[in-house]
């Protein structure tokens, strides 16, 4: 599926935005995000559902004011809102939505089917992504990861699934359904988005959270406010040592098993050497409108 979200820019931070706040738009687009989400599901008040649906497609129709990626987060499709976005999609012109479409509380591969055939009888080639945030959807991951050649990524959602496991919304205790979302998005080789981190004054725990995501294996963070995103950015963009080694062990790598700054490397280790490559390529590369 072809399209700008497809592409190589880059897509590490995602930073949410309610669609009724449309002034906050410009200011959430020039923070630095990589995606920005316009959101009329959490965030939007159950009388305004049917307002924010209509001031998110207006804005959508219309080119961003600075280059950045455009998601919409939808309401749960199981939902008459939710039915009313994917219904006010298909009948949008076909350049005037957005860039990917995040659905909501996808607990079985059947959801994305679906919805994936009503936008293809439309003709509508928007990319999905599933924000698995129930112990039904962590159970499914895998299927749901292979349900459809638009799902371009999972997107793990913390807030609700503590809440459906009733524990934490902390690392430690969503640390195994994390493990589990990263490797089903591997399997399927999509991207992995990791939760928010909510606590907006504690940007060191932020820091750590960012880079915890990373070393777990997601290529993505969310982020609730535009004061998150320079650290997000930071954290998954490879440093010039990072790609210095990286390059070094690639092309160490051809001789077969080798010794790189005393560790013995094969091509497991070049294998991740080139996912390191491709990250700092894909941070390098500028948006474009």
């Amino acid at each position: 599926m072809s399209g700008p979200f497809n592409d190589r820019r880059p897509r590490r931070s995602w930073l949410f935005t309610p669609a009724t706040r449309p002034e906050r738009f410009d200011r959430a687009a020039r923070s630095g995000a990589d995606v920005l989400i316009i959101d009329l599901e959490d965030a939007v008040p159950p009388a305004d559902k049917a307002a924010a649906r209509d001031t998110a497609l207006a804005v959508l129709a219309a080119p961003p004011a600075v280059p950045i990626l455009r998601a919409l987060r939808i309401n749960a499709p199981v939902t008459p809102d939710g039915l009313e976005d994917l219904l006010a999609l298909t009948r949008r012109p076909p350049n005037g939505g957005p860039d990917c479409v995040i659905v909501p509380k996808v607990d079985s591969a059947e959801t994305i089917r679906w919805i994936d055939a009503l936008l293809s009888g439309m003709g509508r080639s928007v990319p999905l992504v599933a924000l698995i945030e129930s112990a039904r959807g962590v159970a499914a991951a895998e299927e749901i990861a292979n349900a459809s050649p638009r799902l371009a990524a999972l997107f793990f959602g913390a807030a609700d699934l503590s809440a459906d496991l009733g524990c934490a919304s902390a690392w430690e205790p969503l640390l195994s359904a994390r493990s589990r979302l990263v490797n089903a998005a591997a399997l399927a080789g999509i991207e992995a988005v990791d939760s928010p981190f909510f606590d907006l004054t504690d940007a060191a725990g932020m820091q750590r959270e960012a880079a915890a995501a990373l070393a777990l294996g997601f290529g993505a963070k969310a982020a609730i406010h535009p004061g998150q995103i320079s650290a997000i950015n930071a954290t998954l963009t490879p440093t010039e040592a990072e790609i210095a080694h990286a390059r070094l062990v690639v092309a160490e790598s051809v001789k077969g098993v080798a010794v790189v700054d005393g560790r013995m490397i094969d091509e497991a280790m070049a294998r991740k050497a080139r996912r390191i490559l491709s990250r700092a390529t894909s941070a390098a590369q500028p948006q474009e409108d």
